[in-house]
């Protein structure tokens, strides 16, 4: 694979060497009717991105789990390169690969590779294993490459919404005000108050004012660390 340094992972074109008229199939040992056709459609029910590509990164194919981090179509993957969009942690790695393919030594390598998602934007991390297959013979040999996406950490716990009103109103009612109380210093009856704290029970989904308090507290309503009780 291409580095962005002129250097790729093995010399050669990556098209089965001397003497080889076109390139591998990527169907490998698979290449024969039917097996092929059982080798492409079992390539693309696995959910784990795969790509087979010449040693140099060049895409040959690609299922739709791996296009997917592309943001495109699988045939749209033909011809690209691994290193277009999966950036290795550390360049030295893909020489270490490079000189081990030169050398004929056929074994699995990962490389730690962050890219940004198409999905989203967001920055994503993972391991990027390549695997020579297929005829021993080939120098180069044509590379299978396996994406492994560490899972990013979950969303921060969301925090719960309340108009300033009602964050007033939970927060006097931590307090141990009375519904009467509550509605003097808000200036509201006691309807009112009422009301408020049913709309926030049924989108809460909590029952009884101490409940509803305490998932005010949960959610970041009402600040922790504060006497008397305060919105946060």
């Amino acid at each position: 694979m291409d580095d962005g340094c002129g250097d790729g992972m093995a010399d050669g074109t990556g098209t089965g060497g001397a003497g080889t008229a076109g390139p591998p199939d990527p169907a490998g040992p698979y290449a024969e009717d039917p097996w092929r056709n059982y080798f492409l459609i079992l390539l693309d029910r696995i959910p784990t991105p795969i790509a087979v590509c010449h040693a140099d990164g060049d895409v040959l194919i690609a299922n739709p789990a791996m296009a997917a981090q592309w943001g495109a179509a699988p045939g749209q993957l033909r011809g690209r390169n691994l290193l277009d969009l999966f950036r290795p942690r550390a360049k030295e790695q893909v020489h270490r690969i490079a000189e081990a393919l030169r050398l004929g030594h056929r074994s699995r390598y990962p490389v730690e590779v962050h890219w940004q998602s198409a999905a989203d934007g967001s920055e994503r991390e993972g391991e990027l294993t390549v695997d020579p297959v297929g005829d021993p013979s080939l120098r180069p040999p044509v590379l299978l490459a396996l994406l492994r996406v560490r899972d990013t950490p979950p969303p921060p716990t969301p925090r719960g919404t309340a108009s300033p009103v009602e964050a007033r109103i939970l927060a006097l009612a931590a307090a141990g005000a009375t519904t009467a109380a509550i509605g003097t210093a808000m200036g509201l009856t006691v309807d009112g108050v009422n009301y408020h704290l049913t709309r926030l029970a049924r989108r809460w989904r909590v029952q009884g004012r101490t409940a509803l308090v305490a998932k005010a507290y949960v959610l970041g309503v009402l600040a922790p660390d504060s006497w008397p009780p305060a919105p946060a």
